[in-house]
């Protein structure tokens, strides 16, 4: 008997490897941003959720709900711009971007003006609104954008969709980029320059929290510099892709009242080229009950992703697969 079972046991252990192996494994990587912004802490979350590697324990018994076989990865990046390039050099099967960002690239206008349009740029969701945040140390007296004029400031790096805001923000205010003495550093390697004292402020466009922010505030004094429609409207008169928005008080250590500023969309996105199921499905993962709980638990920015909200902001066409999951979804006609 104990033989028969012994061999019983085998065959179990050979079916389910058998199993495992047959079911054939891909994988997905979502381009995000720094490692001390909110692209990369949420990206995280979602190539968590998505995923679901061959041999996982099934959605209805507890386990990954998740498209089966799919191994996916969040990768940190430049931001914005760097994910487009690399999602149309094909390097990246996805990323997040700007809503601003991503429509100049799909139409070849704004800072596309003169390069090819990324045609083949494809829409899975709008995700959360992104905050820009400037951030003035307290002791340079910093209160309006138009103080920056001759202070040192970091306008974030080169592919950015912060550093495309920061220079449409300053011409707003009637600034020039020639105007301060510009940086161009990731977050946190400002937030590093700030405490040094070699640094007056810098621009983030990002979720609140934002870790690189909180961390800083929590050891050196800082400012919250509000950004408006009213004290500059031509920004809003000529780019409809901000909206207002406003940071609450305590959101960071000295910075008690709420501060108002402008936001854009983040949104992830795709290429055409990837396969109508694999989008459906990923889709599909995103706005499951079990990514609700993991997005809720999460991150502070990931209770404002939601399927309500999904669809706001898009200036790029969605992926015929995540098109086919929102139509059954009843979110589109």
């Amino acid at each position: 008997m104990k033989h028969v079972k012994f061999l019983a046991g085998v065959a179990l252990a050979l079916g389910l490897a058998v199993s495992a192996s047959a079911q054939e494994m891909s994988f997905f990587r979502i381009g995000t941003g720094g490692t001390a912004g909110t692209y990369y802490p949420i990206g995280g979350l979602l190539a968590n959720a998505i995923s679901s590697p061959p041999g996982s324990r099934s959605c209805d018994k507890g386990g990954s709900c998740g498209v089966p076989g799919l191994v996916a990865s969040a990768l940190s990046s430049n931001g914005s711009v760097a994910n487009i390039n690399a999602i149309a050099g094909g390097s990246l099967e996805s990323g997040f971007a700007q809503s601003d960002v991503a429509t100049w690239a799909y139409s070849g206008t704004g800072i596309w003006q003169g390069k090819p349009a990324v045609e083949k740029l494809r829409t899975i969701a709008n995700l959360y609104p992104e905050s820009i945040h400037l951030v003035a140390s307290a002791a340079s007296g910093i209160k309006s954008v138009k103080d920056l004029k001759g202070k040192r400031v970091s306008l974030d790096e080169p592919g950015s969709g912060t550093l495309v805001d920061a220079r449409i923000i300053l011409e707003g205010y009637g600034l020039k980029e020639q105007d301060v003495t510009a940086e161009f550093l990731k977050p946190d390697q400002a937030a590093d320059r700030m405490r040094d004292g070699a640094m007056d402020a810098f621009f983030f466009v990002g979720g609140f929290p934002a870790g690189a922010i909180a961390e800083l505030a929590s050891q050196h004094k800082v400012t919250l510099v509000p950004i408006t429609c009213e004290e500059a409207p031509s920004i809003c008169e000529k780019y409809s892709f901000f909206a207002s928005d406003t940071v609450p008080g305590g959101t960071y250590e000295g910075n008690p009242d709420a501060v108002k500023t402008l936001s854009v969309g983040a949104q992830w996105i795709t290429s055409a080229d990837q396969p109508e199921e694999l989008i459906y499905g990923i889709t599909k993962a995103l706005w499951n009950d079990s990514t609700r709980k993991q997005l809720d638990a999460g991150h502070a920015k990931g209770k404002s992703i939601t399927k309500a909200t999904a669809l706001n902001g898009i200036g790029v066409p969605l992926h015929p697969g995540a098109e086919r999951f929102y139509k059954e979804a009843g979110l589109l006609k």
